[in-house]
């Protein structure tokens, strides 16, 4: 199926119901008038440049009519993640591939302290400029048939390029990730057969739609199945978002575990109350986090876990199917394999190995970068340079990336490991992080990174009941805050740029 052609049958079905309820904006949109909305647009959108066009708008019911636009103009959208280095993301994006158009806001360039740069059109103007006539046409196309008016819009196939997203750069420089409309499309398809949802739930949107997990979750998740979408640009505005899910009746939430502590600080009793489905991604979820959910809200946090080049729902818990600490059993369309990172044998059921991905899901590639696709595809098998295991009953644990296991003293260690287990003896209120340094003696060294001054002989004590010698911080940083990147995660080379920085010599 084709992503802008579901939005239209799925618009012509629910065209009364409301769509879109823009929170930052104050605009609330039925599927109707979002579909005359996103139909003005392609036709402005059509007498722009051909192919790639590059999309910098925060999560709102501009961004959201902007993609289906785009798309049905025959356009590409390459997402540009705003949240970090705005004018060279930009910049790095039309270099990357070859492309000069990008849609933003006049109002947003000041926010993002970007300038004006070459190719820019901002979506004001765009709007400024639609006449009586625009409108009076795009209504008369939405009232057409719906197999008509689907000839009317870009067709196209199902394994074209529905959007370029780039990878978090949380460790490199980002790849650009190609993924199809049959993509996207067999991602939905496989969380729908995984967990009940209908058109009457309410979905929270305040996830960057420049990260995959916002733009599969929470805009072609419930266009797929005529859901109100909420959305709100600001993701850190916690006390805010808590009063939206209240007033909104949100039944479906998702985000980080850093979002998710935000929400648990900021909340009252209540605020909750309507939530049937709130689940985690993106980063581990501490049991901390959970416990608490579960004590303040009387909610059970489900974790999944994906990647931005698998669409990105590789597994996650459900309701009736959960096992925390793990981030549940593979979607039914999507393998999984555990095989051993050094000899590529098949991992027995609980053995650690990575973790390799398969199926429709599975990215076209890395725009004009064969040897990174080469890399990590492999007849058909996604590596995701992840670790992990599968237990007995088929739940998939993570135990950190491959690259974030290091050898001290000749040992393999796991710095994953070494975060739960610090996890476990701070208070609910400290971050932490944990990086390896350069050691000219042992190889590495292990410094923990945390958000405020500890007793630090205790912390290390209480961690030597759980793990090794050689797996302990030796050293502890403070940082006022950990670095995170727009999705939420923590930005991993970020850290460890500051806590290298920081540290005493080895």
């Amino acid at each position: 199926m084709l992503l802008h052609h579901t939005f239209i049958r799925t618009a012509k079905t629910h065209a009364g119901k409301l769509a879109i309820v823009d929170r930052t904006t104050g605009t609330r949109l039925s599927y109707g008038r979002a579909l005359v909305g996103s139909l003005i647009l392609a036709r402005k959108l059509e007498r722009l440049d051909e192919g790639f066009i590059g999309i910098m708008l925060p999560t709102s019911a501009g961004c959201a009519l902007s993609v289906l636009g785009a798309l049905m103009s025959g356009r590409t959208p390459v997402m540009i993640n705003y949240s970090t280095g705005a004018a060279d993301n930009c910049r790095y994006a039309q270099q990357k591939c070859a492309f000069s158009t990008i849609i933003t806001s006049r109002k947003l360039l000041p926010k993002l302290d970007c300038p004006e740069l070459p190719g820019m059109v901002f979506i004001e103007d765009l709007m400024a400029g639609v006449s009586t006539l625009d409108k009076l046409g795009a209504l008369l196309r939405s009232k057409l048939p719906t197999e008509v008016l689907l000839t009317r819009v870009h067709r196209g196939a199902e394994d074209d390029p529905a959007v370029v997203l780039f990878t978090s750069g949380s460790e490199r420089d980002p790849k650009a990730v190609m993924l199809s409309h049959r993509n996207i499309a067999a991602n939905l398809r496989g969380i729908s057969e995984a967990i009940a949802l209908s058109a009457d739930d309410i979905f929270l949107a305040n996830l960057p739609l420049f990260h995959v997990f916002g733009l599969t979750t929470n805009l072609w998740l419930p266009i797929y199945h005529g859901m109100t979408m909420v959305t709100y640009a600001n993701p850190l505005d916690f006390k805010t978002i808590c009063t939206i899910i209240r007033e909104e009746q949100v039944t479906f939430v998702v985000g980080t575990p850093m979002f998710m502590w935000g929400y648990l600080r900021k909340s009252e009793p209540g605020d909750f109350a309507s939530c049937r489905i709130v689940l985690t991604g993106a980063d581990k979820t501490p049991d901390s986090l959970r416990r608490e959910f579960l004590e303040q809200h009387d909610l059970v946090l489900l974790e999944g876990y994906g990647c931005t080049e698998t669409s990105p729902v590789i597994s996650f818990n459900q309701p009736e199917a959960n096992r925390p600490g793990s981030v549940g059993r593979p979607l039914p369309n999507v393998e999984v394999r555990l095989e051993d990172h050094e000899t590529g044998r098949p991992c027995a059921v609980g053995e650690v190995g990575k973790i390799l991905v398969k199926g429709e899901s599975v990215m076209q590639g890395y725009y004009d970068d064969f040897a990174a696709t080469s890399l990590a595809m492999r007849d058909g098998w996604y590596d995701t340079g992840d670790m992990g295991y599968q237990d007995a009953e088929g739940y998939l644990w993570h135990v950190g990336r491959l690259r974030r296991f290091i050898k001290v003293a000749g040992e393999m260690v796991s710095l994953i490991r070494v975060e739960n287990v610090l996890e476990q003896c701070l208070p609910n209120d400290v971050s932490c992080c944990i990086v390896e340094v350069p050691d000219g003696i042992r190889g590495a060294r292990i410094v923990a990174a945390v958000t405020r001054q500890l007793d630090e002989a205790a912390v290390v004590k209480a961690m030597s009941a759980e793990l090794p010698n050689i797996a302990l911080p030796k050293q502890f940083v403070v940082l006022e805050e950990l670095p995170v990147m727009g999705s939420g995660k923590i930005d991993f080379r970020r850290t460890t740029e500051l806590v290298r920085a920081a540290v005493r010599p080895g």
